[in-house]
């Protein structure tokens, strides 16, 4: 049996998922499947505005990933500067009601930043 130089520096990794050449910064056991069972629990149809929004929040995060802990501000601050010549934020709403980061996190199968999530601090969800 051949050895290869991965099976020492990544033991198991056939065990690992196949990386989605669209959505290249996915978290491990995401899938587009998963995020269109998620939407339609949330009475959402995925259009591709709404794929965008997932990719953007994955790579963010992916950016990010290094730090303690993802700031809301700059996360909010990000998405409507990406998306300012679409309407940016308020064009994030009209996309996810429930709230473009608190919503968006979960369908693309991340956390939800701290506060986001919290009915008592103010959040749409």
């Amino acid at each position: 049996m051949t050895e290869r130089t991965q099976d020492y520096v990544l033991p198991g990794r056939e065990m690992l998922q196949e990386t989605d050449p669209l959505f290249p910064h996915a978290p491990l056991g995401w899938t587009r499947y998963e995020a269109e069972r998620q939407a339609q629990t949330e009475g959402l149809k995925l259009s591709e505005s709404h794929w965008r929004v997932i990719r953007a929040l994955q790579d963010y995060f992916h950016r990010h990933r290094d730090e303690p802990a993802i700031h809301t501000r700059e996360l909010h601050d990000a998405l409507d500067e990406a998306f300012h010549s679409e309407g940016g934020i308020r064009h994030l709403y009209e996309l996810y009601p429930g709230g473009p980061i608190a919503q968006g996190c979960r369908i693309a199968g991340l956390p939800a930043p701290a506060g986001t999530t919290d009915r008592g601090f103010g959040s749409v969800v």
